[in-house]
Order: C-alpha cells, then structure tokens, then sequence
C-alpha cells in the first residue's frame, strides 16, 4: 500500500510531465523555468535535435518549434521509481505535429516516444534534473521535416 507521501510524490511528477507538455504545447518556454533544474540537461537526439543544458534546450526549442503548426504532447503510463527526493521515470508520449511539406500544404506527423527522465525535489517542489528521448515509432514524416 502506498503512503500519503508517496501518493502526493507521484501526483507532483505525474503534474511536472503534464506541465512540460502545456509549456511546449503552447509555445510558453518560460513555463519550462519551473518544470526542470538550472543545470538540467536534455537530449532530444532520438529524432534529430538537439542535446544540452537546460537554457541551451529552452533557447532552441523556442525558435526550433517555430517551423511546426499546433502539436500534441500527449503523456500517460507514467511508470516512476522514488527514492526519497530522487526519482526516475519513463513517460510514454504520443505527439502528433502539423507540419509543412515539399508541396507547400501540411499534414500531420506522429512521432512515438518515451522520457527517459531523472527528477530531484528541489524546495520549489519536483524538478526534472536529465531527460533523454527514446523514439519508438514515426509516421507520416515529410522530407526534411526534422531537425538535424
């Protein structure tokens, strides 16, 4: 059975992984102050982009999700181990992206994942201290529509 503690724990990262989804799905990178550490780092090399510290990632990802219409970063089988105020986990995601094609139109892309990620509690709360992209799946990607 699990703790209140526990409980709470789980319901604060499962929040941090919602959080970091609205933050890139609206564009609204500043939000991302308060999903990861300072000195995160995070490495979206699985399909492409870029690694690195986290105001590196911020920067990038502001004028890198620029070339993308509406996305979708849909998180969910939140699997998390905790040990006191350490924490891992793997969050699947599924992130459809409208994108541009050769033709001048768009379509949408899907691109399958998991988050590989180390999170520390921090006296502002749950922080994610490193994620790392681990692709399992694209479909309906366009030439040239990823980074790299």
């Amino acid at each position: 059975m699990m703790t209140l503690q526990e409980i709470s724990d789980r319901l604060e990262l499962e929040k941090l992984t919602h959080d970091y989804a609205h933050a890139i799905d609206t564009r609204d990178f500043d939000a991302l102050n308060d999903v990861f550490t300072p000195d995160a780092f995070i490495d979206y090399s699985a399909f492409g982009a870029p690694s690195g510290d986290f105001p590196y990632i911020r920067d990038w990802l502001k004028a890198g999700m620029s070339r993308f219409g509406p996305t979708h970063h849909m998180v969910a089988n939140h699997r998390f181990v905790i040990d006191g105020d350490r924490a891992t986990g793997r969050v699947m995601c599924f992130n459809p992206m409208e994108v541009a094609d050769p033709e001048g139109t768009s379509q949408v892309m899907f691109l399958g994942l998991f988050y590989i990620d180390e999170y520390v509690r921090t006296p502002a709360g749950w922080r994610i201290k490193t994620r790392v992209e681990e692709a399992t799946y694209t479909h309906n990607v366009p030439e040239g529509a990823m980074p790299g």
